[in-house]
């Protein structure tokens, strides 16, 4: 990562790159300090994840650095840049946006049905949700990293559910500040490989979702009364389609077993219930077709790979059945996921800002 924020298109001069090395016990902060970066070294094992850790991190950088920087951009440690990243970010920043996604690629699109699920789901999220908010003029979503945000919007970190990204995404949107959204911009996230690991992740994800519809539940209806469009939509985000799989699921296991009380065991009861999971999946492979079809030059994948990734993409959207109905039962805690994968540089063209700001 830092040897691709290194390679940057943007002028050094006014670009300067923070790690937070948090609850590490590894050579994080040597490592990041011989490769230029400043580092800050947090110890706390009750007050643990990604929200924490940029709440020390932006406190510590207003205490050093006053106001010395117009924005922030908040990237995992696993990510890579693509050449002009900080270039994009600083033209989208300079025609008037404030808080930006990016699009999120996958370094492991490959690797195996779990890492090209993840990646699936989202390019989807980046071509056919963020885009479209952002060309109909509404507010977008943040995917977890490779974000910026205006340091006067967002002077002090305060997001510290389990799915920090979304609780900002609301929250935002409840306040009307628009989060643009910038698809020149890539960043390449790593994605778990591991069966346990995912669902584990995945758990989180879904309980840091509940997290923020219990939190800011009242806020959004209310916004959406007003005639806060952006509310309505981020809401929907917020509130998991899993959920409501979930709930007709159990009414038709329901339906399925009185009737089959009433009049004895029928192979014929199963045709619905089957029937409905058929088109299910033959329409998220269809949304997965379409996905790698228009993000084809983003996926670093071989054919084949491909295929089968559109295959198995809604066995993986299943899955989220039976991970939301653990999230509503479990109390998830951040843990750190291993990252093994590494990428070459990717190149990238394109004309340079008329204006810089400092990051």
């Amino acid at each position: 990562l830092l040897e691709s924020i290194h390679a940057q298109t943007y002028p050094k001069e006014h670009l300067h790159t923070f790690v937070m090395a948090d609850n590490c016990s590894d050579m994080t902060a040597e490592i990041a300090e011989e490769n230029g970066a400043t580092v800050y070294e947090r110890h706390d094992p009750d007050l643990v994840g990604k929200g924490h850790a940029l709440e020390e991190l932006l406190y510590r950088i207003g205490r050093d650095y006053g106001k010395a920087f117009d924005a922030c951009i908040v990237i995992d440690a696993d990510n890579l840049l693509k050449e002009d990243y900080l270039e994009q970010m600083n033209r989208s920043y300079c025609e008037g946006n404030r808080i930006i996604a990016s699009y999120i690629s996958s370094k492991n699109y490959g690797q195996n049905w779990i890492s090209a699920g993840y990646s699936l789901f989202l390019l989807k999220k980046d071509r056919f949700l963020n885009n479209a908010r952002y060309l109909l003029g509404l507010s977008c979503a943040i995917n977890g990293t490779g974000f910026l945000f205006d340091r006067e919007l967002i002077p002090e970190w305060d997001y510290h559910t389990l799915t920090e990204d979304i609780e900002l995404s609301v929250d935002q949107a409840c306040r009307h500040h628009r989060i643009a959204y910038c698809d020149k911009a890539v960043v390449y996230d790593e994605q778990p490989v591991s069966l346990k690991q995912s669902f584990y992740q995945r758990v989180r994800w879904a309980k840091g979702y509940l997290q923020v519809f219990r939190k800011y539940g009242k806020k959004m209806v209310q916004a959406v009364f007003t005639g806060n469009y952006a509310a309505y939509d981020v809401s929907m985000a917020a509130l998991p389609s899993a959920v409501l799989s979930l709930v007709a699921l159990l009414l038709n296991l329901i339906l399925l077993f009185r009737e089959n009380l009433a009049g004895g065991f029928h192979l014929v009861s199963l045709y619905g219930p089957l029937t409905s999971l058929l088109r299910s999946y033959l329409l998220l492979a269809c949304i997965a077709a379409l996905t790698a079809l228009t993000e084809r030059e983003h996926i670093r994948a071989t054919a084949a790979e491909i295929v089968r990734s559109v295959i198995t993409f809604p066995i993986f959207m299943f899955s989220y059945i039976p991970i939301t109905l653990c999230a509503i039962f479990a109390r998830p805690e951040w843990k750190p996921i291993p990252h093994v994968v590494t990428a070459q540089k990717i190149s990238a063209t394109g004309d340079p800002a008329q204006k810089v700001i400092n990051f």
